[in-house]
């Protein structure tokens, strides 16, 4: 019996979730599953609470399984999991702020969506009225001689999001850092809490503004499994194009600004001509540049126009030309190696620990993509590669995005070749399930695997839904590889994870 298999047999299962199963367990078993992730017998997917229990998901690979076990807190406290699997702290400390359940015996107590400025605390579970005049965070300190600290941020030189790093510096040499973030906290999980699911897909679309088509394929497939809606195969093909040019616009965008670190803005200038003939293309297809509110519960919103099924092959025939240059500048040019190579080296224990997805994981021999397992249509009937790079550095993470741009040409391809006829959605006005359902998807955004939960209420409303952003488990890692480079080499660093604030700060 494996490790999920015997953690399933010792709960009693949820009938109403889907297509993973859900276990209710005690305090023992739920210690058991804390024992066996730091043991490296499962991965950790995702931790949130409803308010009234907390939710623990499993992922094993051998045999491929996936699993969330259920933990009731009428106590309003729960063994903490962060105190033998660090992956969990921050998940565990944003419960807290959010819901007020305690972890018990976790290693860090302080705050983290919460800066005392929303005039309560615990707004989604028991509120606390308090004054909104802000709190002293607790920086970690680091000790030894000639240290001293650099702050950066929140606010930022770039049109970028608020975020605050704390640099613990010897010289130019960066011994510590840890971040600050939740500036850009949005409250979604209480926004979808009653709303409808055509206003909760719109919510979820804007989690992460650059992983929108993402973030509604993954809301869109956990309310389809747990209504079990059978999406037209129209609709699937159409949300894996509009997932793949979501990935080339993304992925240019990276290696440009990489390169722009770097002082090569060269490279930055092409780059960002070709991401933004991805996203005109996307505009003339899908009536959106970053085909916001395209997917929907039940299929999409909206057909691929003529006049994008036509641009679609020119932007790749545009591509295939142009990028292959850049490639091989990149890979030519002394200077811009020396600037990547063994700079901001992830280890491949930590990125496993962590279960780093997306370009961060891969870049450090993590083989993981939620397109190829768990899988889910229409890409498991598709033919591309898993691109993997064993260096873990800078220069690794800007390879593995190339690599992906390869394949997503290639996928595309596959798509306008197959893109079958009929409906783009199921049912225009979904139907009320009459009693809870549940339903969980994970799929692979640009930055990783998206995961969403969702409970359907009786009425065909949102009881609760919880969003999951590959950051949650990258920002952590970028404290570790940045340690020991120089302060100059942050910026590198930093472009190469690419983590969202949005998507973290919820």
């Amino acid at each position: 019996m494996t490790f999920l298999s015997a953690l399933e047999s010792k709960g009693s299962r949820v009938a109403a979730q889907r297509p993973w199963p859900r276990v209710v367990v005690d305090a023992p078993t739920w210690r058991q599953a804390v024992i066996g992730l730091a043991a490296g017998e499962a991965t950790l997917l995702g931790l949130w609470s409803d308010g009234e229990a907390v939710h623990l998901a499993l992922h094993a690979p051998e045999p491929p399984q996936l699993l969330i076990t259920s933990l009731p807190c009428p106590a309003r406290r729960f063994p903490s999991v962060a105190i033998a699997h660090p992956p969990a702290l921050r998940l565990e400390r944003a419960i807290y702020d959010l819901y007020g359940l305690e972890p018990e015996d976790a290693p860090d107590k302080r705050p983290w969506l919460d800066h005392g400025r929303w005039g309560m605390r615990h707004p989604l579970g028991v509120p606390e009225p308090v004054p909104a005049e802000g709190d002293t965070y607790a920086f970690h300190g680091a000790v030894g001689p000639a240290l001293h600290q650099i702050p950066v941020g929140p606010v930022h030189a770039g049109i970028i999001e608020p975020g605050h790093f704390r640099f613990s510096c010897n010289g130019e040499a960066v011994v510590r850092l840890e971040e600050r973030l939740g500036y850009v906290h949005k409250g979604i999980d209480g926004l979808m809490r009653g709303a409808s699911l055509d206003r909760a897909a719109k919510l979820a679309g804007r989690t992460s503004g650059d992983s929108t088509v993402a973030y509604a394929t993954a809301f869109a497939g956990a309310v389809e499994a747990a209504l079990g809606l059978d999406t037209p195969p129209r609709a699937l093909f159409l949300r894996a194009l509009m997932g793949e040019l979501e990935r080339l616009a993304n992925h240019f965008g990276d290696i440009g600004a990489i390169c722009n670190d770097a002082s090569f803005s060269l490279i930055h200038a092409h780059c960002g001509i070709l991401r933004e003939h991805v996203l005109r293309v996307a505009d003339v297809g899908f009536g959106h540049r970053l085909m916001m509110d395209c997917v929907v519960p039940g299929g999409t919103a909206v057909d691929l126009a003529a006049a994008g099924a036509q641009a679609i092959p020119t932007l790749m025939r545009t591509i295939r030309r142009r990028f292959p240059e850049l490639v091989e500048l990149y890979d030519s040019s002394a200077s811009l190696q020396n600037r990547t190579i063994t700079t901001g080296t992830l280890k491949q224990p930590l990125a496993r620990q962590f279960g780093a997805g997306g370009f961060v994981g891969r870049g450090s021999g993590r083989a993981f993509d939620a397109r190829k397992l768990p899988g889910y249509p229409p890409y498991d009937d598709l033919r591309f590669e898993m691109v993997v790079r064993q260096n873990g550095d800078v220069d690794a993470r800007v390879w593995v995005r190339i690599g992906e741009i390869a394949q997503s040409l290639a996928l595309i391809e596959q798509i306008l070749e197959r893109l079958p006829p009929g409906p783009i959605r199921a049912h225009e006005d979904l139907p009320a399930p009459g009693q809870a359902r549940e339903g969980l998807a994970l799929v692979e955004g640009f930055r990783g695997d998206v995961l969403a939960w969702v409970r359907v209420a009786g009425n065909g409303t949102v009881a609760h839904c919880h969003l999951r952003d590959p950051s949650w488990f990258q920002w952590p890692l970028l404290e570790a590889a940045i340690e020991g480079n120089i302060v100059a080499d942050f910026p590198l660093c930093n472009k190469s994870f690419n983590c969202s604030y949005s998507g973290h700060d919820l």
